[in-house]
């Protein structure tokens, strides 16, 4: 999934329009403030690849959900939680965010990630815009793709062998996803073939 440029402008344009909301109120801020662009929706819709593109264009950092998750077992919670707490919380506070990169396939954490501030931050991958990151997201980009479509792309990915964590993982995002109406809150829709859906 790529998005065209028509569709990718228009997303830009949302983003530089949207208010900043890093860091908060009280904190030192020696920097410009920081729009926090949130790219959510179920795996293999496309989120990375248009994380990338819209990142290309600001000219800022991507932190991956997928760094932030503890492998298949644990589902998207904690990957929400752990953005705040190790990212989000540190620059409010107007400090640099950190984070240790969990290595799905050695089943541990492994090297250190520096988010230090800048005008743009882009988060993606399921949870990015949960409701717990809501006070400090500029814009929430939700990116859909029919199931079928998006578990040929995981298995395409990840290999035949990844089939049952696949549809375990689908399940624990659909609950996710129920619990935090991550779509009715978005302000983006995008379908996993590039195309503009709604905008709020």
């Amino acid at each position: 999934m790529s998005v065209g440029p028509d569709v990718l402008a228009a997303v830009v344009r949302r983003v530089r329009a949207a208010p900043a909301r890093l860091p908060g109120p009280g904190a030192s801020l020696p920097w410009r403030r920081t729009r926090l662009v949130c790219v959510d929706g179920p795996a293999g819709s496309g989120k990375t690849t248009l994380a990338t593109q819209v990142a290309v264009e600001l000219a800022c950092q991507v932190v991956h959900m997928d760094d932030l998750y503890e492998g298949w077992v644990a589902g998207p919670d904690g990957g929400a939680q752990r953005l705040r707490e190790w990212v989000l919380e540190p620059l409010v506070a107007g400090r640099p965010g950190e984070y240790r990169r969990y290595d799905w396939a050695a089943a541990g954490w492994a090297e250190q990630h520096r988010v230090p501030p800048a005008p743009f931050l882009v988060v993606e991958g399921c949870g990015a815009a949960a409701r717990q990151v809501d006070p400090w997201a500029a814009l929430r980009i939700w990116v859909e793709a029919e199931d079928d479509v998006r578990l040929r792309r995981g298995l395409a990915r990840d290999g035949a062998a990844a089939r049952a964590h696949w549809l375990r993982w689908m399940t624990d995002e659909a609950a996710h996803y129920a619990a935090e109406q991550t779509r009715e809150r978005a302000d983006v829709v995008v379908d996993g073939f590039g195309r503009l859906r709604a905008t709020a």
